[in-house]
């Protein structure tokens, strides 16, 4: 039997630590909360029972999460830092995972590099892969540089297995893999494997040691022909490239890609290298810098900028229509303030009626008042109409209303007037036309139209150098922001803003 430590009723310095620790967490917690735990619903009765019932019924008394918790979650990308840590505690199944937590942490590298090129024989996957290791700062690993060595017995072993069979047993090739990646400037800055895996072998085995890249896959190239006649008539064929040593390599490489492409079905791009060797890079780079989408939990928070005419409204309602999310139009708000006669309502009566603009500070008590309401709490928001400038967003970031998507819609001066200027509307049945676009049935109808005096020109004009005068400032705030061609079909804009949503933020290209 094994001595009992620290049980109650032990006099013993463990037990008395014990005590102390439970003093101290009873004077720590809220008397309410101790109350709660201490007290069963025997103790108090079916009144108790039912509000213990009620206190762990989420459909009851629903949680209701402060709009600063998931903000910072988001912002600082906590959901996927604890995916990443649960992937490689499940992969390496440490024995203290406590310190092994803290190591990865300290680690900071889960969004370095970590690419695989892989291609037939003469696809060009080495020279990419030469450019993106240059371009993105990383380490090259191919079966060359790591049977080259210096210093390793396993490399000494894998060079000498290479020399007799021309090629390298799989295992001896993952180890040696292992033996590199381990190696801080791997850890620091990410690496790009030229032509490994070779075989689905090597990829399950790559697997299960937790090595997940992401993957460009290169298929035929074409040679870039040197222009000048100098360089042409000192070509050389390389040594050691015959006929049929090419063409038993592609046999072997085609009958081994199609079972190693399903490994990675999610993380896979086919490139088609049979272009220009730099097209297939930027491709490729585009394709690397690019994150994948994030399974973490996202409440948007949607802005739109944008002229006027320039289609932020009827963006707004679609992304409303689609996600559920509150359609927050700055004037619109403003409209129903006084049409309600709320005390926001009497304070921008005054400024309506002059036709000058309603201070920033009254705007922004009435958007307030609206964005705390939990249903844009919970579902998220597209706002459009504020801010309208520098000072303006100031405010609103000071107050805690950050969106995290920004979208900046740039439409022509012609587009917009062509838009505007000619809108008209029925004063008789209240029915809008465009006169291009929706034009009135019969000349009667149209004989009678009038034009809202700030559809004129001069007036669109004036909005638009208002805007533009301060967009170039806001663009400058809001980093992330994303700006997008408003002068084209509709809902190929609001594609566009889609899945600039769905997706998680590029990264800048330097």
């Amino acid at each position: 039997m094994t001595e009992r430590r620290g049980a109650p009723g032990n006099g013993g310095p463990q037990g008395a630590s014990r005590a102390d620790d439970a003093q101290a967490l009873a004077t720590a917690v809220p008397r309410e909360r101790r109350l709660l735990m201490t007290r069963g619903p025997s103790d108090s009765g079916p009144q108790g029972a039912a509000a213990l019932r009620s206190s762990m019924d989420a459909t009851t008394a629903p949680h209701r999460i402060p709009p600063q918790m998931p903000q910072y979650g988001e912002a600082n990308h906590i959901f996927e830092l604890m995916q990443n840590m649960l992937e490689q505690l499940l992969i390496h199944q440490p024995k203290d995972p406590i310190p092994f937590m803290i190591d990865h942490l300290q680690r900071d590298n889960d969004y370095v590099p970590k690419i695989v090129l892989l291609g037939p024989p003469a696809s060009g996957k080495t020279t990419i892969a030469m450019w993106l290791a240059k371009h993105l700062s990383t380490n090259l690993l191919s079966v060359e540089s790591l049977i080259a060595k210096e210093y390793s017995p396993l490399a000494a072993d894998a060079r000498m297995h290479y020399q007799k069979f021309k090629m390298v047993p799989t295992m001896l090739l993952i180890r040696l893999m292992q033996e590199r990646l381990k190696e801080e400037d791997c850890i620091r800055r990410g690496w790009i494997l030229d032509g490994i895996p070779e075989t689905r072998e090597q990829a399950l085995t790559i697997q299960t040691l937790g090595i997940s890249p992401r993957h460009v896959k290169i298929y035929h190239t074409t040679f870039d022909w040197p222009p000048e006649s100098e360089i042409q008539n000192r070509l050389m064929v390389p040594a050691g490239i015959f006929e049929g040593e090419t063409a038993r390599k592609l046999l072997e490489y085609h009958r081994n890609i199609v079972r190693i492409l399903p490994s990675y079905p999610k993380i896979l791009k086919v490139i088609s290298a049979d272009q220009p060797c730099v097209d297939v890079f930027y491709q490729a780079l585009t394709y690397v810098q690019t994150s994948h989408r994030s399974n973490a939990p996202f409440t948007p928070r949607v802005l739109l900028c944008g002229p006027v005419g320039s289609g932020k409204s009827l963006q707004a309602a679609l992304l409303a229509q689609k996600y559920g999310l509150i359609n927050v139009c700055c004037g619109q708000l403003l409209k129903e303030a006084v049409a309600d006669k709320s005390k926001y309502g009497d304070l921008i009566q005054p400024f309506f009626e002059k036709e000058i603009a309603v201070p920033d500070n009254i705007i922004m008590k009435v958007l307030k008042q609206r964005l705390d309401q939990q249903d844009c709490v919970e579902r998220g928001w597209v706002l459009h109409g504020f801010p309208r400038d520098l000072d303006q967003a100031h405010l609103m970031d000071n107050l805690g209303y950050k969106p995290n998507r920004v979208f900046f819609l740039n439409v022509p001066f012609d587009s917009v007037i062509e838009r505007l200027s000619l809108r008209r509307t029925d004063p008789v049945t209240g029915e809008r036309y465009h006169l291009m676009y929706k034009p009135p049935p019969t000349m009667e109808v149209q004989a009678r139209l009038l034009q809202n005096p700030k559809d004129s020109e001069e007036q669109i004009k004036l909005k638009m150098d208002l805007f533009y005068r301060n967009s170039a400032e806001l663009e400058q705030f809001y980093g992330d922001a994303i700006t997008l061609n408003g002068d084209q079909d509709p809902y190929t804009v609001f594609e566009y803003i889609e899945s600039g949503i769905i997706n998680r933020l590029p990264k800048k290209v330097p």
